[in-house]
């Protein structure tokens, strides 16, 4: 038994990374051409909604949220990073907030995921505080304009046994506490189950409902504790993990 889901995990990461690249390849055109019309980030993010779903019914990647409704207003959404599928399916499970990925530069190095994510995101280069600064301020014009920013705190997928948390980053904490707008925790429970690294034949992955849980909104005021608010926040995720 332990063989078959070994093959099968594998055969299955395939799989999914086959459908992944082809439905890219497929849309690519579509997005540039939403991109240059008007509104077209908010536009591009409804085209991204239509993609995560029609990867969901690919891959059987069912969504189901649990816990408390998002705010209305913009926010920062923070969550646990165990997997690529992290990214990809937060549009399936968020589709009626519109949002920007807030990430490592890194991503920038791979062609086509490079126009997906700069042109509509916002890529974090940590090499020079110049950079950085940029960064936030694309983040604080971002939030300005209505969108929501997801974070990964973690500062991508950390190098310990899923679904162990690594230690939070402060950024998007200030941010929040600056621009005045809430921080909602999300713990996705199970997507490293789901897709683990595929440079890992012997980690885990398989057809099955995307779990995540929602946290209540946390407010911060200007001058709050940030790494005080920081442990709390981590804390509540790893309870559900």
């Amino acid at each position: 038994m332990k063989l078959f889901w070994l093959v099968f995990g594998n055969l299955w990461k395939l799989y999914v990374g086959f459908m992944f690249v082809l439905t890219s390849l497929l849309l690519y055109p579509v997005f540039l051409f939403i991109l240059n019309l008007n509104n077209g980030k908010h536009r591009s993010f409804r085209y991204f909604v239509f993609w995560s779903r029609l990867f969901q019914f690919l891959c059987f990647y069912p969504v189901r949220n649990r816990g408390s409704k998002m705010p209305d207003s913009p926010f920062i959404l923070i969550a646990n990073h165990t997997s690529y599928l992290d990214i990809f399916l937060m549009f399936a499970h968020f589709p009626d907030r519109p949002f920007l990925f807030l990430g490592k530069s890194e991503i920038l190095g791979y062609p086509i995921l490079k126009t997906y994510f700069k042109k509509l995101n916002i890529p974090v280069d940590r090499s020079s505080r110049i950079k950085s600064a940029k960064s936030f301020l694309q983040a604080k014009k971002a939030l300005e304009e209505g969108f929501s920013l997801i974070i990964f705190p973690e500062g991508g997928i950390p190098n310990v046994p899923a679904p162990k948390l690594a230690g939070f980053k402060d950024g998007a904490f200030r941010l929040a506490a600056l621009m005045q707008v809430p921080i909602v925790p999300v713990a996705l429970t199970n997507h490293y189950k789901l897709f683990s690294d595929p440079a890992e034949p012997f980690n885990p992955a398989r057809p099955g409902i995307s779990d995540a849980f929602v946290f209540d909104a946390v407010y911060l005021e200007r001058d709050a504790d940030v790494l005080l608010v920081r442990k709390e926040c981590g804390m509540k995720i790893e309870s559900k993990l």
